[in-house]
């Protein structure tokens, strides 16, 4: 039995590459490399064509004090929509406006330092043509993404971006479609160029993202650790009873020591209490007497594992890990605590 599904196995695996090119063969795959191919060559186009009107367009947004607010109808729209959250991601401020929409009320989002970004296949768009006034009467910079360097949309704008194809790969020449991807990756191009223009980094789109996975890799130990009131501190000659409340009530299962300069010198953790306890050869005298100097010495961890406020997230988890820790004092130059960071924090954060 097992050697016959073994071999039926077998045959059905075998099958699998001459299916595979059977499928190749379908009309609609060739159709499909139709589509990818003209669309390809209509990107490919514009990369050829970029000259300085591109520029022009970068330094004129790079100098908005406003926001970059996209605008256009139908198909154009949706792909407005998509390069107004693009820009956005990356540091340039930016919203859609919907052309039809903004002449019924929506102008009010509006402000005179805004720069709007307005896109039409034809340039001949009506509701962006009715648009154009209003924007000349309110002074906002134009830049126009359009097939149309003729158009009325192209002579009204500041700075023209061409996003003209050859063809559409729809085989009836009618649903946008390289006219629409061509669009979309200009934005792209637009959006990044003007990310490398700002000098924007990694650490800010983390900051734009923070539910992202990006976002929590990018986390850093000051976005983390308790800081202030919630850190559990006491100095070398703190009672230790007064420690065991500092403990308890910051609820980390732990505490910094500090010296009289203010520079951390040990932790004492919940750990380290119950094996000191377990050294004592009888504890309520020793509390009674507030324990022994020894026994609060010994008590303590020293010298402490430490991090940096600036330092990622994740390499918080790598020194507790590597060191089979659940907390970690952040120090600052001269070694002086300014938080702690717990393995819970990390978790919450979803560092791990």
């Amino acid at each position: 039995m097992r050697g016959r599904a073994r071999a039926a196995k077998a045959r059905t695996v075998g099958a699998r590459p001459a299916a595979a090119a059977g499928r190749a063969a379908h009309p609609s795959v060739a159709h499909a490399r139709r589509v990818l191919g003209i669309e390809a060559a209509a990107i490919a186009a514009l990369a050829g064509r970029l000259g300085d009107g591109f520029a022009d367009a970068i330094e004129l947004i790079a100098r908005c004090a406003g926001k970059v607010v996209v605008t256009g109808m139908g198909k154009s729209g949706h792909v407005c929509r998509k390069i107004a959250a693009t820009l956005a991601s990356t540091g340039t401020p930016a919203f859609f406006l919907h052309a039809g929409e903004a002449l019924h009320g929506d102008l009010g989002m509006l402000e005179r330092t805004d720069l709007v970004l307005a896109i039409s296949n034809s340039g001949e768009t009506q509701e962006i043509l009715d648009l154009l006034p209003i924007l000349k009467r309110l002074g906002l910079p134009l830049v126009a993404m359009t097939g149309g360097l003729d158009s009325t949309l192209a002579r009204a704008a500041d700075v023209v971006l061409d996003v003209g194809v050859a063809e559409e790969a729809c085989p009836l020449g009618l649903a946008p479609t390289a006219s629409t991807t061509a669009t979309l990756a200009m934005g792209d191009a637009l959006a990044v160029a003007l990310l490398q223009h700002r000098g924007f980094r990694a650490e800010d789109f983390a900051a734009l993202h923070p539910a992202g996975t990006l976002g929590r890799k990018l986390l850093k130990v000051a976005d983390v650790m308790h800081r202030g009131a919630e850190l559990p501190i006491v100095r070398e000659d703190t009672p230790f009873k007064e420690t065991i409340v500092e403990m308890t009530s910051k609820r980390l299962g732990l505490t910094g020591v500090v010296d009289v300069h203010g520079v951390l010198v040990g932790v004492i953790t919940d750990g380290n209490i119950r094996r000191a306890f377990e050294r004592l050869p009888d504890v309520q005298r020793a509390l009674a007497r507030d324990l022994t100097t020894r026994a609060r010495r010994d008590s303590m961890t020293g010298p402490p594992k430490t991090i940096d406020a600036d330092a990622l997230a994740a390499k918080a988890l790598a020194v507790m890990e590597q060191h089979a820790i659940t907390s970690l004092f952040v120090v600052d130059a001269a070694g002086r605590p300014t938080g702690v960071v717990h393995l819970h924090d990390l978790l919450r954060a979803r560092v791990v």
